[in-house]
C-alpha cells in the first residue's frame, strides 16, 4: 500500500496542509502524544488529520492520530487509501453514546457538530444533542483518561443578537437568543458546551480550551448549502452569481488553514475556559463582496454578479439598526502569537482550485 500522503490527496489540499504542518508552534507537545479528534469527517478536522501526518512525514513527530466518525462509510470515501496509514486509526463512535471503549488520547479536540442550517431545520434535538450530551461524554473521556488537554470548538453563534452599537464581537460580549425557537438549536447547544467545559474545568480539574470560529471557508462540495459554497459552485459551473438578497450581510471569514493553526495554537497556548474568537481581519467582508471576490478572482470565466430583484442591485449603505455585525475581535489570539496568513482572493482561488483538482 503507498501511503506517501503527496500522492494520496490533491495537489492543493497537500499543500494547505503542509502549510499547516509548517506553521510555527510548539510541535514539541504534541511529539509522541495521542491526538484524538472527533467528527474526523468534517471540514476543517480533515486537514487537521493530514497536517498531523505530514509533521510525523517530514518532522518525525511520530503523533498518533485517533479519528472518531460516526459514518464508516463517509470515513471511507473522505480518507480513501490514507485510513491504511499506521499512524492513523479511525473508530466509528457516536459522541452521544458513552466512549469508555476507546483507547486513551494525550490531547482531545471535539469538533463533532451538525454545523449546517440543513440540519438546524432538520435535525434540530440532534444538533442539540451533539453540543451538549457530546460534549458531556467527551469530557468525561478526557477526565477519566486523564488528558492533557481538550480543545472544544464552539462558534460565533454565541453572540447571539447583539445590539450594543459596537464594531465587534469581543469574547465578553453576550446578546439575546430566543430560548423556544428550534433554530437555535446550534446556538444554544454551544453556549451550553461552554458552561459543561467550565464545570469540568472547576470540579474536576479537566484542562479546557474554548475556539470561537468565525465562517470558515474552503473547499467543499458542489451541493454545500452555506451560501459562501454556493458561490465557489458557481464559480466552478461557470455560472453567474445570483444573489437573492442586496448582499449586505456584513461577516468574519476565515480560510481553512488559518482556523485550524488557530486552534492548534489555542490547544498549546490558550488560557483554561478562556474563549478565543478565530477572526481574519483581512477577511472581514459583506456577502455581496465575497460573491464580487469571486467573480474577480476568475476574470477568465467572464461571469458577473447578478440580482434575482432589480432594488438590490444599488450598493447598499451599512445598516443604522445598532446591531453588531458577526465580525469578531481576535485580539486575544493574536496576543498568543497567531496571525493569519491567507487574503480572501487567495483563500476563494485555493478553495475552487481544490475543488476542480478533485
Amino acid at each position: 500500500m503507498d501511503c506517501n500522503l503527496e500522492r494520496l490527496v490533491c495537489p492543493q489540499v497537500y499543500a494547505d496542509a503542509k502549510a499547516i504542518a509548517d506553521y510555527p508552534l510548539d510541535w514539541d507537545r504534541l511529539a509522541g502524544k495521542t491526538v484524538m479528534i472527533t467528527g474526523a469527517n468534517g471540514f476543517i478536522t480533515y486537514y487537521l488529520v493530514l497536517a498531523l501526518m505530514i509533521r510525523n512525514d517530514l518532522y518525525h513527530n511520530n503523533i498518533k492520530i485517533m479519528g472518531v466518525v460516526r459514518n464508516q462509510r463517509k470515513a471511507e470515501q473522505k480518507y480513501g487509501d490514507v485510513a491504511e496509514r499506521e499512524d492513523l486509526a479511525l473508530y466509528v463512535q457516536d459522541v452521544c453514546a458513552p466512549m469508555d471503549r476507546l483507547p486513551r488520547a494525550d490531547f482531545v479536540i471535539h469538533a463533532a457538530s451538525q454545523a449546517t442550517p440543513y440540519f438546524f431545520e432538520n435535525d434540530p434535538f440532534g444538533t442539540l444533542d451533539a453540543n451538549t450530551t457530546g460534549t458531556v461524554n467527551v469530557l468525561n473521556y478526557a477526565k477519566e483518561g486523564q488528558s492533557e488537554a481538550v480543545l472544544v470548538i464552539s462558534s460565533l453563534k454565541v453572540y447571539g443578537t447583539v445590539k450594543n452599537g459596537a464594531p465587534k464581537l469581543t469574547e465578553e460580549t453576550l446578546g439575546a437568543l430566543d430560548i423556544d425557537d428550534y433554530k437555535n438549536c446550534y446556538a444554544q447547544g454551544k453556549r451550553t458546551a461552554e458552561t459543561l467545559c467550565a464545570c469540568f474545568h472547576k470540579q474536576y480539574g479537566v484542562s479546557v480550551k474554548l475556539a470561537r470560529p468565525s465562517y470558515i471557508y474552503g473547499a467543499s462540495t458542489m451541493e454545500d448549502d452555506r451560501v459562501w459554497a454556493q458561490f465557489l459552485a458557481n464559480i466552478i459551473r461557470r455560472q453567474d452569481i445570483l444573489l437573492k438578497s442586496n448582499g449586505a450581510a456584513y461577516r468574519s471569514f476565515c480560510y481553512v488553514t488559518d482556523t485550524v493553526t488557530a486552534l492548534l495554537t489555542i490547544l498549546l497556548e490558550g488560557k483554561d475556559v478562556q474563549p478565543y474568537n478565530i477572526a481574519s481581519e483581512i477577511s472581514d467582508t459583506t456577502i455581496r463582496n465575497f460573491a464580487k471576490t469571486a467573480v474577480r478572482v476568475f476574470p477568465e470565466r467572464e461571469m458577473k454578479l447578478a440580482f434575482a430583484n432589480k432594488e438590490d442591485e444599488a450598493e447598499p449603505a451599512p445598516p443604522d439598526n445598532g446591531v453588531t455585525p458577526e465580525i469578531l475581535d481576535s485580539a486575544k489570539l493574536e496576543a498568543l502569537g497567531w496571525k493569519a496568513e491567507v487574503s480572501l482572493e487567495e483563500g476563494i482561488r485555493r478553495a475552487v482550485l481544490t475543488m476542480e483538482q478533485r
